[in-house]
């Protein structure tokens, strides 16, 4: 997601693959300022170092957009050139809003903008509204790739009107299906299909919480003489023999900054005498983790006035983690359903490509 690669005329690729890790948009070349501070001030843009607008605007300011090129992509539009055999890049509009600089009312590139921030609007991929072929590799149909949220999404739920989706793994996130358009502080909105959008609240660090207890855990077993392997299942067992859920700690996991405060830091409070043990700290970190989801849901709700009635999860941070299903299922006050397919996102752009082909009616899609 966000990155790109840029394509020559005859569809081959001519350069590297730009990620979302690219941070060169935030840096101060241009008269002292950036150019995410530039489109913040000049055009009201608020877009992220590392999306490939972004990326291609500085490019084309610094004067290094390849000299053969004609278009660009992200690499998941790329690989169905190549498998194609496509010339110019298609795009579907999950993809195109990663990269920034897209009216997610109209659905388009915001091309005068683009233009005005000194980038010709015609090197822009094409922009698809729907789940839609793009050729066929050996016999076998190829169709255009689709946002890993949106994906995850559509591979998760089995009805979008009233479910919450919780992913948590690396990171974490909450979605929510809105059949309009609206803004809402905190929380992202991006397009799902042609008539639907997505809401989503990020929390930064998710599941690398949970991970960075393991470490903590396993730095002190080695020091102390036991091997070097990991802690999950004596995290786990431990917080089975102290079942007490009223004693955890008050964990505030915002362990690395949040999307709005990237210094923001993690908080512990609440540790007594007679608490003082891991599993209070380990189901701290889980409440905590939970707790960020929630705020983060709360948003959306009341920025909506919708409730929804179900809960699903998917990611291995909540798959495994039996404890961690509860904590959920009791903060969001509702029943958790755990999803069956393990590689989501990929069921998921398996339904956009069966609805593509027409194998699959829009009414069977979770939408």
């Amino acid at each position: 997601m966000h990155g790109i690669v840029y394509t020559d005329s005859g569809g081959h690729a001519v350069s590297p693959l730009y990620t979302w890790q690219d941070g060169r948009g935030a840096l101060p070349e241009f008269n002292g300022r950036s150019i995410c501070r530039s489109l913040s001030e000049d055009a009201g843009i608020k877009v992220a170092p590392g999306y490939g607008l972004v990326t291609h605007l500085y490019n084309v300011k610094k004067g290094i957009v390849p000299a053969d090129a004609s278009s660009f992509c992200t690499i998941g539009d790329y690989l169905g050139m190549v498998l194609t055999g496509r010339r110019t890049p298609r795009v579907h509009i999950s993809q195109a809003a990663g990269m920034g600089l897209f009216d997610l009312k109209k659905l388009e590139f915001m091309y005068e903008k683009i233009a005005d921030a000194g980038a010709d609007p015609a090197f822009l991929p094409e922009v698809t509204k729907n789940f839609s072929a793009l050729g066929s590799y050996k016999g076998i149909p190829v169709c255009v790739s689709i946002g890993d949220n949106q994906a995850s999404f559509l591979g998760s739920v089995t009805d979008g009107t009233d479910t919450v989706l919780v992913n948590v793994g690396t990171g974490s996130q909450v979605s929510v299906m809105s059949r309009q358009y609206i803004e809402i502080p905190g929380i992202e909105t991006r397009p799902l299909t042609d008539s639907t959008y997505l809401l989503v609240g990020a929390a930064v660090c998710g599941g690398a919480a949970f991970a960075s207890l393991e470490k903590f855990f396993r730095t002190y077993a080695v020091a102390a003489g036991a091997p070097d392997i990991s802690q999950y299942d004596i995290m786990k067992k431990l917080l089975e023999l102290q079942a007490e859920k009223d004693d955890a700690w008050q964990i505030r996991t915002t362990f690395s900054g949040t999307r709005s405060n990237p210094e923001d830091s993690g908080i512990i409070t609440g540790i007594r005498t007679d608490n003082f043990h891991p599993a209070a700290m380990i189901r701290g970190v889980l409440n905590g983790m939970a707790e960020e989801l929630y705020e983060l849901y709360e948003l959306i709700e009341t920025g909506t006035g919708r409730h929804m009635a179900k809960l699903t999860a998917s990611g291995n941070a909540v798959r495994q983690n039996r404890a961690f299903q509860q904590i959920l299922e009791e903060r969001f006050h509702m029943p958790l359903t755990i999803v069956q397919n393990e590689e989501e996102a990929a069921y998921g752009a398996s339904l956009c490509a069966l609805s593509a082909l027409g194998h699959l009616s829009k009414r069977q899609l979770p939408v």
